[in-house]
């Protein structure tokens, strides 16, 4: 009732002599369709520049559609005109130059902080944490320290926001049953822009740590200690 409905839709477009397999996410938010839908593309067919571009396209439809349903007609519109869109797309390489040079598609690179209660399929868990910060072109840490698991995320803001999206809406762990469940234990900590004092990961890595003064040490090297300080604390309380 307040934050509308997220779905994912999977299509398969026929492409020359292949198959490419789209993964569709749709936020709804409560007032759709007078305002525009989130969208978020991933493909393992496609490299993130055309995933990105894809996307763009979407949203410059759903502009035509605006005040009326419109998830069915976006979906007919990319089945028949993937193939120019792809074509039409900046290499990849154009893309990771952006990202290694700072620039971004709004506001400049961003950092996001989260808290997760808990894993039970850490594994499993922990391959698609890695996977969305590949496919999204984030940076950063997955942080384990004795009961505290932290996320830090930097990137293309709008890249963040799908990240977010993507961590609340799919089934990324199991239940006390071993049921597959989504992430409801999640707390945002911190969402902020990247100051110059901050240093920016040039990766994303898993990492652990043995005591409090060694996770205090990853973010006083990143120059984060303030971020420390605010938010880390508390959660051993």
């Amino acid at each position: 009732e307040t934050h509308g409905i997220t779905f994912r839709i999977q299509i398969s477009v026929r492409e020359m002599d292949a198959d490419v397999l789209l993964k569709l996410l749709f936020h709804l938010p409560v007032n759709y369709p007078s305002t525009l839908p989130e969208i978020s593309v991933n493909s393992d067919q496609l490299t993130r520049a055309q995933c990105m571009d894809v996307k763009d396209k979407l949203l410059e439809q759903a502009k035509k559609h605006l005040s009326e349903p419109m998830v069915h007609q976006l979906i007919l519109w990319i089945q028949e005109h993937l193939r120019s869109v792809i074509k039409q797309s900046a290499p990849a390489a154009i893309e990771k130059a952006r990202l290694s040079k700072g620039m971004s598609t709004e506001d400049g690179i961003w950092m996001l902080l989260l808290h997760l209660d808990h894993m039970r399929a850490k594994t499993k868990y922990v391959r698609t944490l890695e996977k969305w910060a590949s496919d999204l072109g984030l940076t950063g840490r997955l942080m384990f320290m004795g009961k505290i698991i932290l996320i830090l995320l930097q990137g293309d803001r709008n890249n963040i926001k799908e990240y977010l999206i993507l961590q609340k809406t799919s089934k990324v762990d199991v239940d006390s049953s071993g049921k597959k469940c989504k992430e409801k234990m999640i707390s945002v900590l911190c969402e902020t822009r990247v100051q110059a004092q901050h240093q920016r990961f040039q990766m994303f890595e898993v990492k652990e740590y043995s005591t409090l003064d060694e996770l205090q040490k990853e973010f006083e090297t990143a120059g984060l200690i303030t971020l420390f300080s605010e938010f880390v604390p508390p959660l051993l309380k």
